[in-house]
């Protein structure tokens, strides 16, 4: 099987099996789910969802959160992993986007990775997820399920295995594809023990194939 057909065939069972595929963070505008991305890093969405009630009711738009201290916002978010380092930059971050963006979430990468505590990955899901564009975030579940179902060889990291995923992957398929995988990685292709006998896409898994 070329890797040209494991991605057309894993496609096509995803958009059969799971034709909506959506962010498991709760928001309600760009900067809610901005907010909920960085929190998100190396830390479940599970949890962050229960931080964020309490830190948009506390600081409802970014204007608030501007003026909040990262003591402050710390007391909201300690349960997070990082939380001293992830206060500081949701301040920073907030500051910026006040001043800079007038209070706007940029719509495009580049200028989301201006913002502080902003990576590529944060930037690819928003960019993705608010406005559907074709940016696909790599987390460790994508970096690892992308490897071991053989969508990628070698990927040594989360930069290359963007790239070999959005050049086989069609452009308006790409938002979702990154939900397909996330989630594919969270429940079923699991780090330790991935459950084989569970998975729709074994069929055309490199992994599954050699066991």
């Amino acid at each position: 099987m070329t890797t040209k057909q494991r991605f057309e065939h894993i496609l096509a069972w995803f958009e059969a099996n799971m034709p909506i595929a959506e962010s498991e963070l709760v928001y309600s505008n760009p900067y809610e789910l901005l907010v909920a991305v960085m929190l998100s890093a190396q830390c479940t969405d599970k949890r962050v969802n229960m931080v964020t009630p309490a830190l948009f009711e506390a600081y409802p738009t970014p204007e608030a959160l501007a003026q909040a201290t990262s003591d402050e916002v710390f007391e909201y978010v300690k349960s997070v992993s990082y939380p001293r380092s992830k206060a500081e930059h949701l301040v920073d971050m907030a500051k910026r986007l006040v001043e800079v963006y007038h209070s706007q979430v940029p719509d495009n990468i580049e200028d989301l990775q201006t913002l502080q505590g902003v990576g590529r990955k944060t930037a690819n899901v928003v960019c993705a997820v608010i406005w559907n564009q074709p940016t696909m975030a790599v987390d460790t579940h994508i970096f690892r399920v992308s490897e071991r179902i053989g969508l990628t060889t070698n990927s040594k990291n989360p930069l290359q295995t963007e790239k070999a995923l959005v050049r086989y992957i069609p452009a308006e398929v790409i938002p979702k594809a990154h939900h397909w995988l996330l989630l594919h990685g969270r429940y079923v292709c699991t780090a330790r023990k991935p459950h084989c006998e569970q998975c729709g896409i074994a069929a055309y898994c490199r992994y599954f194939s050699k066991k």
